[in-house]
């Protein structure tokens, strides 16, 4: 069966040109195509799929109306952009969809001329689409601009600077707010509708602005004109924020719409200056498992669309996330002071089970990593005992704050960040790759790497009792299986760990790089540390180390430059010590997606990448005591 067979308007389509092509009568039959090919082909690649049912519409609608790639599109964050990846080109390669060599689970202005702008963080959209309005002003050009961004991606606060920022330059913008988070009722949208089309309309803007020219000689006239518009917009559309900021509010309108949607965007599309557009959509629109379940139909693994629910997975030794959620509850049980802040990543980061145990005690900032730190750090001037559940790329976002308002403080806040280092499918954007790098350097701040599960809840213990900021990062999904003791013991900080005595040559490894270095250890008969605490380092066990071997091999998944590494190679340094230092971590490139496995070979930080660092530098310095390479 060809794609023809199921798909015959969306098997004609392989760019927006031929989309353009279409009736307008024809669209709707196209989104019933599209939605049906989406699941299909996700439930056999796995990714995201309900953000993507979404938009179905949406999409159609944008590359319908707007000359793309001509006119640009910028989409927020990128769950939602399947759908658009699909008719701009890659519609045969989309079941390689965050697998090695495939196309890629974001947007990536490499893959295709229609990605204007990559993206993997949200709240950007509106920030890169104003620089290119104003760059298409400067230049001549009449392309028109669309910034996408969802209703969780406009509560960060760059989206809010970057609207301000648009409201007083008079851009030539148009921003769309996907909100997915509100239902319209049938009777109710009708008239939303309605009235949407008759506020983007010309009639309506060529008679608001000749009103306001008119008017403005007759102050009080126009005064009142004015408020009774403010009046009639404030009952009927929640639009008068937008209206402050500087644009045009139209909305909201029912997503899923089309001919309400092309109209509107084709009214909206010849008017001058800012212009704000909320629709409103479902999130898992089409597939009822999803619409019933957006959360768990956001990300999803490979399944059988013909069934209800997704596959249920087998029990298993426990995750690092799961490891710090269990730790999380049992610790604010034993102490009241313990409060939880996530930036919008409950089910991500673990929280789940803190949030229906501790509801008073659970923080979800929403998209605002900046806001996540330093409201840590005023709970923690009053005497609270505040956790940070965040991942180590969306850490990245709030480092001011946690150099400005954390570190230079001292003030005791905890940070479990999740997925450090290579984090699979979701691709560099996503990867945890520098949080070593960018930590070390603050000081005050204490950073430990669990070799497995059973030592991040003793570290989680150690980091709470610490009179200071401090740090435990873990990587994403299962560590070497090692049991886990309930208690909520703690270890000695800066203390590492010596796990296997070897000679000549000598493993340093941080975190989830312990047990590929052990088994390369084995091979060798060297000697294998469990060095479990970035900063403070342990001294005295490098001391030791570098007295009674000739090379000594640092091991981290973290970027090699500044990283852990080059701590051990500044302690040693400082030392004037003669022993050989290599230093093995994540290449100085981008490394793209596929599966963490994948990824770690690519690295060569699985134990055949490493075994194959240690003889390549063997071979090169045979004789390689004292000698030092840093």
């Amino acid at each position: 069966m060809t794609l023809s067979d199921n798909y015959p308007l969306l098997d004609k389509i392989n760019f927006p040109r031929e989309l353009r092509q279409l009736q307008a009568e024809e669209l709707g039959e196209l989104s019933n195509e599209l939605r049906n090919f989406l699941i299909s082909s996700v439930s056999k690649s796995g990714g995201h799929l309900a953000a993507g049912l979404g938009t179905v519409e949406l999409t159609i609608a944008l590359h319908y109306v707007f000359d793309t790639p001509n006119d640009i599109l910028v989409w927020d964050v990128g769950h939602q952009a399947y759908p658009h990846k699909i008719l701009t080109g890659r519609k045969d390669r989309i079941s390689t969809i965050r697998k090695q060599g495939g196309i890629t689970p974001f947007i990536t202005r490499a893959e295709s001329e229609y990605d204007a702008f990559g993206v993997g963080h949200s709240s950007t959209s509106i920030s890169a689409a104003l620089g290119m309005a104003i760059a298409a002003e400067k230049n001549g050009d009449e392309k028109r601009t669309v910034a996408i961004i969802g209703d969780g991606g406009i509560t960060g606060g760059m989206a809010f600077e970057a609207l301000n920022h648009a409201g007083a330059l008079d851009a030539n913008l148009l921003v769309i707010l996907n909100d997915n988070d509100m239902s319209i009722s049938p009777n109710v949208g009708a008239m939303k509708n309605y009235l949407a089309k008759i506020l983007s309309g010309k009639f309506y803007t060529t008679v608001k602005e000749g009103s306001k020219k008119v008017m403005s000689k007759m102050p009080s006239v126009w005064e009142l004109a004015r408020r009774t518009e403010e009046h009639m917009k404030g009952m009927i559309i929640p639009g008068t924020l937008f209206e402050e900021l500087g644009f045009n509010y139209i909305g909201p309108i029912d997503g899923h719409d089309l001919p309400t949607l092309v109209k509107t965007l084709s009214n909206l599309k010849d008017l001058q200056g800012p212009q704000f557009l909320h629709v409103v959509t479902q999130k898992g629109k089409g597939f009822s498992p999803a619409e019933a379940d957006p959360v768990g139909y956001h990300g999803v693994s490979t399944f059988d669309p013909s069934h209800d629910n997704l596959p249920k997975k087998a029990p298993s030794a426990p995750t690092y996330t799961e490891v710090f959620g269990q730790w999380l509850c049992d610790t604010a049980d034993a102490n009241d002071k313990i409060v939880g802040i996530t930036p919008a990543m409950r089910e991500g980061s673990g929280m789940v089970e803190f949030e229906q145990q501790f509801p008073d005690r659970y923080f979800d900032v929403g998209i605002a990593e900046q806001h996540a730190v330093t409201l840590a750090a005023g709970m923690a001037c009053e005497g609270l005992k505040p956790v940070v559940a965040i991942y180590s790329t969306f850490l990245q976002r709030g480092y001011d704050q946690l150099i400005h308002d954390v570190a230079l403080q001292k003030l005791p806040v905890l940070f479990a960040i999740d997925r450090a280092g290579l984090v699979g499918p979701d691709g560099p954007t996503h990867a945890g790759s520098y949080d070593f790098s960018y930590l070390r350097c603050l000081p005050n701040m204490v950073i430990m790497a669990p070799a497995d599960e059973n030592e991040c809840r003793q570290m989680l213990s150690t980091g709470i009792q610490y009179d200071g900021p401090s740090t435990v990062r873990y990587p994403r999904g299962k560590g070497p299986g090692i049991s886990v003791n309930n208690t909520l013991e703690t270890i000695e900080i800066g203390s590492a760990k010596k796990i296997r005595d070897g000679k000549d040559i000598a493993f340093l490894a941080f975190g989830s790089t312990v047990a590929a270095s052990l088994e390369v250890a084995d091979k060798l008969n060297a000697t294998v540390v469990n060095m479990r605490f970035v900063k403070p380092l342990d001294e005295a066990m490098i001391d030791t180390i570098a007295a009674y071997h000739s090379t000594i091999f640092t091991v981290e998944e973290n970027v090699i430059k500044g990283g852990a590494g080059s701590a051990i190679n500044e302690y040693i340094n400082a030392q004037s010590s003669s022993v050989n230092v290599i230093n093995i971590g994540l290449p100085d490139i981008n490394l793209e997606h596929g599966s963490r496995e994948e990824l770690l070979e690519e690295a060569g930080l699985d134990a055949k990448g490493i075994y194959n660092s240690v003889q390549k530098h063997l071979k090169l310095v045979p004789n390689s005591a004292n000698k030092r390479v840093s």
